[in-house]
């Protein structure tokens, strides 16, 4: 029971031993010491802790905005394979320089490189997507690559994504290129993100194909020994 004296019969003044009065922000009590409270708006004597209670429960309910929760942004995965006739060395060599990116694919504007760190690159793109003009932009680190087989990154700030370039052989001058993208659907583009995926792999398999012929053009500028 909260109440341990109640009743018409017992008002304030039936407890001359009142100290002092203790405010809160629905009403006033009156503290008569050893953790009871008499409460005038029910004549009723109360434990200290039931007031205080009560208290920091309005507080929680009233006083206490709420935040809107945040939305949780979609991933999607994305891949692309092609089959290209050059050997795994000249197709890693020449994915290995990232500037050189933008020429084959579509969607990437520019591709720099930070000059103290070779590792870490800037990112920007700029397309047409639904009829939308989209600008994004990202600071990539290469992670630490497995020669002629594996290149991959992840984003360190900017547009959420990570990714890889896959090589396998499939005989002596010709590999099979697999690209792996990963990233957040931006805000921009969540209403169609049910389209962004085939959308996305299209553009990708769009680039392997154009790297496809960089990689050939360059073999013939470069030999190989």
């Amino acid at each position: 029971m909260t109440a341990i004296l109640s009743g018409p019969a017992a008002p304030l003044t039936c407890f001359a031993k009142a100290k002092q009065a203790v405010s809160f922000p629905d009403k006033q009590y009156h503290f008569l010491g050893r953790g009871v409270l008499f409460d005038p708006s029910l004549s009723s004597v109360i434990p200290r802790s039931s007031a205080y209670g009560r208290m920091t429960m309005k507080r929680k309910s009233n006083l206490i905005p709420r935040r809107p929760l945040s939305p949780v942004m979609e991933w999607q995965d994305c891949s692309s394979v092609i089959e290209a006739d050059v050997p795994c060395s000249v197709a890693y060599e020449c994915y290995s320089n990232k500037e050189l990116i933008p020429q084959w694919m579509p969607f990437i504007s520019t591709v720099k490189v930070l000059k103290d760190k070779p590792d870490v690159s800037r990112w920007s793109l700029k397309y047409e997507v639904f009829g939308r003009d989209v600008e994004l932009s990202w600071l990539a680190r290469n992670m630490q690559p497995i020669p002629n087989q594996k290149i991959h990154w992840r984003s360190l700030e900017g547009l959420s994504n990570r990714g890889a370039v896959r090589f396998y052989p499939s005989g002596p001058s010709s590999c099979r290129i697999e690209l792996t993208v990963s990233y957040e659907v931006p805000e921009i583009l969540s209403p169609i993100a049910s389209a962004l995926k085939p959308f996305v792999e299209a553009l990708l398999l769009r680039g392997l194909n154009k790297f496809a012929e960089f990689a050939r053009e360059y073999q013939k500028k470069v030999p190989q020994s």
